[in-house]
C-alpha cells in the first residue's frame, strides 16, 4: 500500500484533517456519518487546484470556514468562482459563528441541502443557473434557502 506523499494535495489534505480548527471539528461533529438529512459530506477534500473544507459531492456543496484572515481576500472569491463552473454551490462561514451559533448554521446547511440544486431544475423549468458564492453568516437572512 502506497502512502500519499506529503507535499501531494491527497497529503496536504491528511495533514489539514489532523491540524483541523476548533470550528472545523464542531461542524464535523455535526456533519459526519450522514448527519443531515442523510447526506454524505468529507472534509478536506481535494477538488482540482483546491482543498475543501468540506464537500458533499451528492448535492455538489462546498462549504468554507473562514477565520479572520478571510476577509475580503480576492482569492476566496477567485476559488468560489472556480466551484461555482464546476457546478458546485459555495457556503462560507466565518469560524466565529460555528463556534458560538452552531444550530443557525447548520440550519442554514439544512437548508441549502434540501432545495434543488440550481444546476439541476426539474424538467421544464428554468432557473438561473449561477450557483451562489456568497459569504454565509448565522445573521445573514436566509432567502429561499441560500444567504
Amino acid at each position: 500500500m502506497s502512502r500519499a506523499n506529503s507535499s501531494s494535495p491527497v497529503g496536504h489534505a491528511r495533514r489539514l484533517r489532523r491540524d483541523s480548527t476548533d470550528a472545523e471539528r464542531l461542524l464535523w461533529r455535526r456533519l459526519r456519518s450522514r448527519g443531515i438529512q442523510g447526506v454524505k459530506f468529507r472534509r478536506q477534500q481535494p477538488i482540482g487546484p483546491y482543498i475543501t473544507d468540506f464537500v458533499s459531492f451528492e448535492r455538489r456543496l462546498v462549504i468554507e470556514l473562514d477565520g479572520g484572515q478571510h476577509i475580503d481576500d480576492p482569492a476566496d472569491r477567485t476559488r468560489d468562482a472556480w466551484f461555482a463552473a464546476q457546478g458546485y454551490r459555495v457556503l462560507r462561514f466565518w469560524d466565529n459563528d460555528v463556534l458560538r451559533q452552531p444550530d443557525a448554521v447548520l440550519q442554514a446547511i439544512l437548508d441549502v441541502v434540501s432545495s434543488p440544486h440550481p444546476a439541476s431544475p426539474p424538467r421544464g423549468e428554468e432557473q438561473d443557473m449561477s450557483p451562489k458564492g456568497e459569504r454565509c453568516s448565522a445573521r445573514t437572512p436566509q432567502v429561499g434557502g441560500v444567504c
